[in-house]
């Protein structure tokens, strides 16, 4: 009997001496596992989403998600970043999306940032336009799209050791001291006379192992219609012009009418919108490139999509990423 007892009380003893053990150590791991994901949570705080235009496989300049160190708000730091993504050989270059390059040769550098009133001053060295000749427009678009993400930023003004931009020695092209995205980006012509030119500029879609991104072309066009009749005809057309490029928008799909309110361009759709009509979904390939064509078009905030008046998606122009 006293051996039974003795058995009993040394399994009781154990059996508290393990929990209290087991209490020990979860607390524990519990601390230390919460210090670890407040640690990454710190680290990835101090990163924040944004774009550049960098030149893709077919040559063409195109919008890409990258990563930025420095706050939005801290517009020459930020514009200096964004510089660096597009000089090859940078510290940015390692962060460089697969599929896509930077163009500005290696010697590139920057004298001095600037901004004011809403226009970014931004002076380079000579090697600036030390690229071909078919590269040296893409160069000033690449740049003026790029520092155009910055919000605040309206204008660019490139200069070379102090003195303005002006124009472009290979193509004897004129340009405006000031530049935004008037200017255009990876332009095409399909014009027959120059009275009567329409400029537009649409955004389309391409892929790269699997990944979706977007390619803004401006096209000099004869046609007076409004540009958003003109963009959803291009993007719902059998065949876009440019083969590299696709458009994921039904070619039945018809824009009913459209309005401009507070900011908001109101876009109403037959039912082809929908990739599912069961469903009302539109699919997001198709908001993106209606939405990004609309934003480098039209002064406007917002962009909502219905179908017989009854709203479907609102698209926040500043939220696309």
């Amino acid at each position: 009997m006293l051996r039974k007892f003795t058995v009993k009380k040394i399994l009781i003893s154990s059996t508290a001496l393990l929990t209290l053990f087991l209490l020990y150590l979860v607390p524990r791991n519990t601390y230390e596992l919460t210090n670890v994901k407040q640690e990454l949570e710190y680290v990835n705080s101090n990163l924040e989403k944004g774009e550049v235009y960098l030149l893709d496989k077919n040559n063409m300049l195109s919008r890409s998600i990258v990563s930025f160190n420095t706050k939005e708000e801290d517009i020459e730091k930020r514009a200096t970043e964004i510089i660096n993504y597009l000089i090859l050989e940078s510290e940015n270059e390692s962060k460089i999306p697969n599929g896509f390059k930077a163009y500005l040769k290696e010697s590139t550098k920057i004298n001095s940032v600037l901004y004011e009133n809403n226009v970014l001053k931004v002076d380079f060295n000579e090697e600036l336009l030390n690229v071909s000749k078919n590269m040296e427009e893409k160069v000033v678009e690449g740049l003026v799209y790029s520092l155009t993400t910055i919000g605040g930023v309206d204008k660019v003004i490139i200069y070379i050791n102090g003195n303005i931009l002006i124009n472009l020695p290979q193509n004897n092209i004129t340009l405006p001291p000031a530049l935004d995205r008037s200017y255009g980006i990876n332009k095409t012509y399909d014009i027959t006379s120059y009275k009567g030119v329409n400029k537009v500029t649409v955004y389309y879609t391409q892929n790269y192992n699997d990944n979706t991104y977007y390619v803004p072309v401006t096209k000099y066009v004869n046609d007076d219609r409004d540009k958003i009749s003109i963009i959803i005809e291009e993007l719902a057309g059998n065949e876009v012009s440019n083969t590299n490029l696709m458009s994921y928008l039904n070619n039945n799909a018809k824009l009913m009418s459209y309005s401009v309110t507070d900011e908001e361009m109101n876009l109403v759709f037959n039912n082809y919108i929908f990739d599912d009509i069961n469903e009302k979904n539109i699919l997001e390939e198709v908001i993106y490139t209606i939405s990004l064509s609309v934003a480098d078009n039209y002064e406007v905030e917002e962009v909502s999509f219905q179908v017989e008046n009854e709203e479907i998606y609102k698209s926040v122009l500043k939220s696309i990423e």
